[in-house]
């Protein structure tokens, strides 16, 4: 069941789908050929094959003890970075798969997007444009698979993490892949400048492939659906699911550990209510 797996991005919203996993991937015996992620939810996806949750999340309350700010605006006075981020994140990610990347070899094909910049538009018009599109998006249209990007001329790559020879590049691509001014720089793939892949779809089904079969797809978000619903797209079932409530931890708040656990607690408590109602989900789509 679920040949391919969907990891939506959503930055520390992503607690919610590790929480999930650990509860559904047991139970139903998990064993997806292809995972696609963006963004947080491809660092989610990587973490599941190398780490137990429960140690990154102490991990992090370590990490982020002496961090009382999101922002440090004294810094612009000293040339400094003002957003703490991108410095914690690249750290957390090297050191949480550090000695555990060779793991991912025998991890599923984990799929990565990123969004290479509009050829029309200079790097810094093109950030502007990809954020406004993209906020656009997710606050006035909430659509669950966006347009408005890939009209302008975003476009999307996807990269296999097992195409990553160390840890570093690991890493790279993963804060490619979250790319998000001001709280990361705006970063190069290949000398070219790529934005978080959301900018394209943070709901990457366009890296999965063709093949029939069922496909999970983990959103962090809420959309103006079902909390969960399937979604024929040819020979395939894509059953969606959303969380029940409003996951409690912003996305790039780097102040409040502790809400991890509260959004992996959420995880769990969606996940046994997903066993619970799959079946029903299932059989009602096949009369539709």
């Amino acid at each position: 069941m679920f040949d391919q797996v969907v990891f939506a991005g959503g930055g520390n919203r992503c607690w919610w789908q590790a929480g999930f996993w650990d509860i559904v991937q047991p139970e139903l015996n998990l064993r997806p050929r292809v995972i696609a992620g963006i963004s947080a939810g491809a660092a989610t996806a990587c973490m599941l094959y190398t780490r137990d949750a429960e140690w990154v999340m102490r991990y992090y309350e370590h990490a982020l003890r002496n961090n009382t700010k999101n922002a440090y605006w004294g810094n612009l006075l000293r040339g400094e970075s003002v957003f703490p981020h991108y410095r914690i994140y690249r750290q957390a990610l090297l050191d949480i798969y550090g000695d555990r990347f060779g793991t991912l070899a025998q991890a599923p094909e984990i799929r990565v997007g990123v969004s290479h910049l509009p050829r029309w538009l200079g790097a810094r018009s093109a950030v502007a444009a990809g954020l406004i599109a993209y906020n656009i998006e997710k606050y006035l249209r909430k659509t669950l698979h966006p347009t408005l990007g890939q009209t302008l001329g975003f476009h999307p790559e996807f990269v296999r993490v097992q195409d990553c020879a160390t840890v570093e590049d690991l890493a790279d691509l993963i804060l490619q892949s979250s790319c998000t001014p001001p709280f990361t720089p705006v970063l190069r793939r290949n000398g070219r400048p790529v934005l978080d892949g959301g900018m394209v779809d943070n709901v990457p089904v366009g890296a999965l492939d063709a093949t029939p079969g069922d496909v999970l797809v983990m959103v962090t978000r809420l959309y103006p659906r079902p909390q969960m619903f399937v979604v024929p797209h040819g020979n395939q079932r894509r059953l969606y699911v959303q969380p029940s409530r409003k996951v409690p931890i912003s996305s790039w708040d780097y102040t409040s550990p502790s809400q991890m656990q509260h959004a992996y607690n959420l995880g769990r408590a969606d996940g046994e209510q997903f066993l619970r109602r799959m079946p029903e989900l299932f059989a009602a789509a096949a009369h539709d």
